[in-house]
Order: C-alpha cells, then structure tokens, then sequence
C-alpha cells in the first residue's frame, strides 16, 4: 500500500477571503455563512433556494391551513425591543414630574410652618409627604416595591401623627433622616468630567436638605449627639448594602476600589475619634486653637463647614461618581458620600444653630467638598490615565460605561 502524500498547504490564490460576521443582528436576514455543499445535500441546497411561496389564490388545502411563522418580537417570553425603550423613558419621566410636585408640595408646607404661614399641622403634612415621597422614590432606584412601601411610610406617618407619642416622632424622624441620606446618593448618575460630578454632589446636597426640613417637622425629642451617631450608622449601613450589589459584591472592589474604602475608613474613623475624644476630655493647647478658629469663621463668615462633609463625604462621592463613569468600584466610594448627606439631613436638630447658619455651614462643607475632591480626582487620573489635554480628552471619550438613567432602577 503505497504511503500517503503530505498534506500541502493550499496556494494563496485557492484560499477562501470569506469572512464569517462576529455578530449577525437577524439570522433570518443576515444568516452565517455555511461551507459549500456537494452531491445529494447541493441538490437540496439549490431546491430550497430556488422554491417559491405559494400563491394563496391557487394554494392548496394543506397549503392554507399552514400557519404563518410568528415574528420574534411578537413571541411570548421575547426581551423588549429597541421600539419599546422610548415609551418606557416617558412614563419614567412622567412618574418623575409627578415625584418632582408631591416633593414641592410637602416643601412647601414645612416652609410654610418655619415662617410661620398657615396652621399649626402644615409640619406635620409636610413631613409625611416627604419622607412617603423618598421612601417611594429609594425603592423605586433600589429595585423594589414603591407602592408597597410608599403606603407603609405613609401608614406609619400618619400613625405617628395620631398617637403623638415622643418615641415614635423621634423614630419617625430618624427614618426620615436616613432615608434621604441614602436616596440622595442612589439618585446620583456616572460623571465623566468634574463639572458633571459637581452637579451630582450639589443635587445630593439639595435632596438630603429637603429630608432635613421632614426630619424636624415631626418635631422629635433627642439627644443631637445620639441621633447624629445613629442616623450616621443606619445610613452608611444601608448605602454599604446596596452598594455591595452595585459593585459586583468584595470581590468587585479591585485595586483602586480597595484603596479609596480603605482611605475613606481610615479618615471617618479618625474624624469619629476626634469628636469624641474632644467631647470627652475638653480642649487641649491644640484643640484650644482649632476651637478659636472654629469661633472666628462663625464671627466673620456667619458659619464653619462641618469636617465631615467637606475632608470626607463630598469629596468621595465626587471621586465616586466620576470613577463610576469608567469602573463598577465607583459606587464603593460614593457609599462613603452617605457621610455628607446624612450631616445635611440631621443638621436641622440642633437648636442651638440657626437656620442660617446651618445653611452656611453646608453651602461652605460643599464647596471646599468639591475643591477637594477636584484635586483627588486630578491625582487618580495624573496616577492612572494618560497624560496632557490629548490624552485627557481620550480618556474622557472612553469613559463609556453604561448605567441606568435617573429615574429608572439600578437593578
């Protein structure tokens, strides 16, 4: 039996140039290349290409009782199509506007009762609009069930209301607090340049200042360090949770994302352990300086930002939100922005600070806020990305990752 030849590689002009599609959209349409049939299966190829659908005035019986193919889209089970995204985007937006005038409203009543304009139990409405529209819009962001537990704050709004118990006002307060704290950061969307991640930390301001106007309007019975410390915890508790979802669990944290909650823990556990060891012992040599400095800033721009907001919260969620628009671990961060927003939401409590001054207070935290958290964001990119306005502007053009818009959930 004579040996078999070796195989030989064909000459360049015999090979195929054929390419097979990565990616077809409609395999009715655009199907895969197949290789070329021979004998029997070529006979049957040619067949199927060459036959004809038949004409329904001459078909026959078994020919018009066949069934015509069912679209895919109209198949039951089948995944929403590109045409159904933007009847979705305006009903999102029209349960938007309408959050947007219930939230207006309840303002407006817990302004009116500030003033005070109007009766006596316009706090009271105010405050339970408020927190039922928060609760409704957080469960909406986070996945759940908004109507389920819409109803249930606005049950247990009311009931406080009916009882007047101190208890049950100072716990109805605290969930309101929290509440807003977190939503404040889950409303927040991925910001590719600085001035973007700047709106997000300015609209989380504004939306944990209107949580604060509802957590004093059921008037609650406290101790201001206890509630600060308790509506601090149960709100970094809740941000962590979700946000351990968010950022595909520990395991998601990388590199960087194990840096910044690294950092960001370090700095809160620090800030902690200042307070209350100046709390504790009085004030030393040092602490006798910052205190002087503490009452000038009062004295002559009406107000001190809070260390919290502007060395912790405002620049994490700004570093958060920008690396959000390029990585998953930016939501580890922006749990961190849960700091802030829980100060400006429980920064009402205190009797002994005036309206105004606790308004300056957090307009100033921010914008030093946002002055830090500008020269983090330009260290991590000067670390990490390329360098010089080219590069900067394709490192911008690349930072593409897409997250649902700001009234639809996140999972």
């Amino acid at each position: 039996m004579p040996p078999e030849s070796p195989r030989r590689r064909a000459p360049r002009s015999r090979r195929s140039r054929q390419r097979v599609p990565a990616y077809v959209e409609d395999p009715v349409v655009a199907p895969l290349a197949t290789p070329a049939a021979t004998g029997a299966n070529q006979v049957r190829a040619v067949e199927a290409e060459t036959t004809v659908a038949p004409d329904p005035a001459t078909a026959g019986p078994a020919d018009r009782s066949a069934p015509a193919p069912t679209p895919i889209a109209e198949r039951p089970g089948a995944r929403a199509t590109v045409l159904d995204v933007a009847p979705r985007r305006r009903h999102y937006r029209g349960l938007a506007a309408l959050w947007g005038l219930v939230v207006a409203g309840g303002l407006a009543c817990l302004v009116a009762a500030i003033v005070p304009v109007g009766p006596v139990w316009l706090d009271r409405v105010g405050a339970i609009t408020v927190v039922t529209a928060y609760t409704w819009a957080l469960a909406a962001r986070s996945g759940g069930r908004p109507v389920v537990f819409g109803l249930l704050a606005l049950v247990l709004g009311v009931t406080v209301q009916v009882v007047d118990e101190p208890y049950l006002r100072t716990g109805a307060a605290v969930m309101t607090c929290v509440v807003a704290a977190v939503l404040a950061v889950m409303a927040t969307v991925p910001a590719v340049r600085f001035a973007q991640a700047a709106r997000e930390c300015v609209l989380a301001v504004l939306i944990a200042a209107g949580g604060a106007l509802a957590t004093i309007g059921f008037d609650p019975v406290l101790s201001v360090v206890r509630f600060e410390y308790v509506t601090l915890g149960l709100a970094l508790a809740s941000a962590f949770i979700l946000v351990h979802r968010l950022g595909a669990g520990l395991h998601g944290l990388g590199r960087r994302g194990l840096i910044g909650v690294v950092a960001g823990g370090l700095v809160l556990g620090g800030l902690l352990l200042y307070a209350e060891l100046l709390r504790r012992y009085g004030p030393s040599d040092m602490v006798g300086s910052l205190l002087d400095a503490v009452r000038w800033s009062r004295d002559t721009l009406g107000a001190f930002p809070r260390p919290i907001v502007a060395v912790l919260g405002v620049p994490t969620l700004v570093w958060g939100v920008h690396m959000r628009a390029r990585r998953r671990q930016g939501w580890w961060l922006c749990a961190f922005g849960a700091a802030a927003t829980t100060a400006v939401a429980n920064s009402l409590v205190n009797p002994e600070i005036t309206l105004l001054e606790c308004g300056l207070s957090v307009l100033y935290g921010t914008v030093v806020g946002l002055v830090v958290g500008y020269a983090v964001v330009r260290v991590d990119l000067a670390l990490t990305g390329s360098r010089g306005a080219g590069g900067r502007r394709a490192e911008e053009s690349a930072a593409v990752r897409p997250e649902p818009a700001r009234t639809a959930p996140l999972f």
